[in-house]
């Protein structure tokens, strides 16, 4: 995918003395006092706000935070706790400016002044009516405030808002910031031209709310591994019975579809030949290790089996590339772990190149230790997850036919 990279625009020296505005991503969890509880958001944005004030830069850096009414400032929703904290991490002021669009939607190039080597924080960018909606004219009074657009939030990276997509329209300049290049660098290399075989883990409750991803998924890996509720309703449509396990019956059809558009490539969907199962959903319930074909009315299966489990290891070791969404038990409770804990290992042990993305998996890599081995972590959830249905997301989009011009 071609893109401009800021990074690249600062080392030919073609940032000096221009007004760069950055969309990060600060949209940070606070307490009920609006104490911020975890700053990583504002410690990732730092990189490319450094790049810009090293390159001479007069720098303005904005994003949402949580999920204000347009046109109505509450304090709650201001950018002041994370304009704070910034400056204590950088070790200057940031000010914030608040009205920096005005009622009429018109940037306020008077309010906003910049000068090189300096940052402002301009305030909640979803305070400005029409941001949602990607109103033109507030996208262009946007562009107006800039030389240079600089998109680093990957997490945005899904809606075409006038703060991510808008302004790339319209601004002199449009770029990707390093956090969002790094992004777009991974997930062109695990999904549009793998090293083989690549291996896809998805897993979940249910299949309804990433069937898209799995039919995109199944057309371009060679082995789709599923896991959790979406693992039950693939093992009802393989003709095993699963007890009281969540389900989605009414899915069957699609799931052997999947199977079968795998198996017309000579691909395949493993299904589980052992699991773990409980009579209750508790983390003190009694497990048992059973082979698939001999699950209880009763029995709720809560992971794979060691069997399957070494069997699964074994494919991730050998693999290509590892796109990973999801744990395929509840590994929260001990004694329903290891499915994921082998999961988790052996892509850390494997040569090839893994992206994982989704809170439950970014926990479990967190609870496994295997950050370091993973080769990239996304942190975009809903923009991972559209990746994987086979979407483009409007900010790739905008950037790459930016570049052309």
């Amino acid at each position: 995918m071609n893109f401009i990279r800021f990074e690249d625009l600062c080392a030919q020296d073609k940032v000096k003395g221009k007004r760069v505005f950055i969309r990060a991503d600060l949209n940070v969890p606070q307490d009920d006092a609006g104490h911020i509880t975890e700053d990583t958001r504002i410690r990732a944005s730092l990189p490319c706000i450094r790049m810009a004030l090293d390159a001479g830069a007069a720098v303005m850096v904005t994003s949402h935070l949580g999920r204000p009414t347009e046109g109505e400032f509450k304090p709650a929703d201001s950018l002041a706790p994370v304009a704070a904290r910034m400056a204590e991490l950088l070790g200057r002021k940031v000010p914030l400016i608040a009205n920096w669009v005005d009622t009429a939607g018109n940037a306020s190039l008077a309010v906003v002044k910049v000068e090189p080597g300096q940052l402002v924080m301009l305030e909640n960018c979803r305070l400005n009516r029409g941001e949602k909606k990607n109103a033109e004219d507030l996208a262009r009074k946007m562009a107006a405030l800039c030389d240079i657009f600089v998109h680093d939030a990957f997490g945005t990276a899904h809606r075409a808002e006038a703060s991510t997509y808008g302004i790339a329209q319209f601004a002199p300049v449009a770029s990707a910031g390093p956090l969002l290049a790094a992004e777009m660098d991974a997930i062109g290399k695990a999904l549009q031209n793998p090293r083989r075989p690549l291996v896809a883990i998805v897993a979940g409750s249910k299949v309804s709310t990433k069937l898209t991803i799995l039919k995109s998924l199944a057309s371009n890996v060679d082995q789709l591994i599923v896991g959790g509720g979406i693992a039950n309703t693939f093992m009802l449509a393989a003709g095993l019975k699963i007890g009281k396990s969540l389900a989605e019956p009414d899915l069957l059809a699609e799931a052997k579809a999947v199977i079968e558009a795998m198996k017309a490539r000579g691909a395949e969907v493993p299904i589980p030949t052992d699991v773990v199962t409980a009579k209750a959903f508790k983390a003190d319930a009694p497990a048992q290790v059973k082979q698939a074909t001999e699950v209880e009315d009763d029995d709720l299966i809560l992971d794979i089996g060691p069997e399957t489990a070494k069997r699964l290891a074994a494919q991730l070791k050998a693999a290509g590339t590892i796109v990973w969404n999801g744990p395929v038990g509840v590994f929260e409770f001990p004694a329903f772990e290891n499915g994921t804990r082998e999961i988790a290992q052996a892509i850390a042990q494997s040569s090839a190149f893994s992206i994982a993305g989704g809170g439950d998996t970014l926990a479990a890599i967190a609870k496994y230790g295997i950050e370091q081995q993973v080769g990239y972590i996304s942190t975009g959830g809903g923009a991972f997850l559209e990746v994987l249905e086979g979407k483009t997301l409007p900010a790739f989009e905008i950037l790459a036919r930016r570049a052309q011009h």
